[in-house]
């Protein structure tokens, strides 16, 4: 990307959206010059210039919520920012995981909604238990372990999976499917994936017009 292509606004800004890169879900707003610009470029990870302090801050410097950068995209007229961020921790600095928690016609926060960002959340869980281990953590035993283990568990919760939804027990098919989901996380982790790589099979699989459906 060539820096010097880019519309900066008259106080040399141009805005900055930020998205995660597993869930899809916008996080941020903020705004970058062309120094910052240059340091997410050459770091990778994410800088702005923050307007009530008057200087260049980087994304998690105190908090530690770091944004490591995937992607970067520039919009049709060169004057916005589209990055596409793998989030360590929160986005806001109010704690939650998204600046984008209120409704326009309410000052209610809104109810969690399924979006898969809880699946994103546990598997970052997994993920930082395999960086920072903690003493007496179920995924670090399995983690630690053989994948013949978590392997053995996944048959496990799968036949148990299935005994729940053959009893037609709505509460105990949920149960069972979540501890089913939970250990296939924890194998994404183990081999080293993420759920961006499952999105992106069932991109392939399913992102094309309902006439190129095959059954094969």
């Amino acid at each position: 990307m060539n820096i010097s292509d880019l519309t900066f606004n008259e106080q040399g800004l141009l805005p900055v959206v930020i998205q995660d890169h597993i869930s899809g879900q916008v996080l941020m707003l903020a705004y970058a010059n062309k120094e910052a610009v240059k340091l997410t470029i050459d770091t990778g990870f994410t800088h702005f210039w923050s307007r009530s302090r008057n200087k260049i801050w980087n994304k998690g410097e105190d908090s530690g919520n770091k944004q490591r950068v995937k992607e970067i995209y520039i919009d049709c007229d060169s004057d916005t920012l589209l990055i596409i961020v793998e989030q360590t921790g929160v986005a806001c600095h109010t704690g939650e995981p998204t600046c984008f928690y209120t409704k326009s016609d309410s000052t209610k926060v809104l109810a969690p909604e399924f979006n898969g960002s809880e699946l994103i959340n546990v598997f970052n869980v997994i993920e930082d238990r395999k960086t920072n281990p903690k003493e007496g953590s179920y995924v670090n035993s399995l983690l630690e372990g053989s994948i013949d283990r978590i392997l053995k568990k996944i048959g496990e919760e799968a036949g148990e999976t299935i005994i729940a939804a053959k009893n037609s027990s709505r509460e105990e098919f949920i149960y069972e499917i979540t501890d089913l989901w939970f250990h296939s996380l924890v194998l994404l982790s183990k081999m080293g994936l993420n759920p961006d790589e499952i999105n992106k099979e069932l991109s392939r699989r399913f992102g094309k017009k309902k006439e190129d459906y095959t059954l094969d």
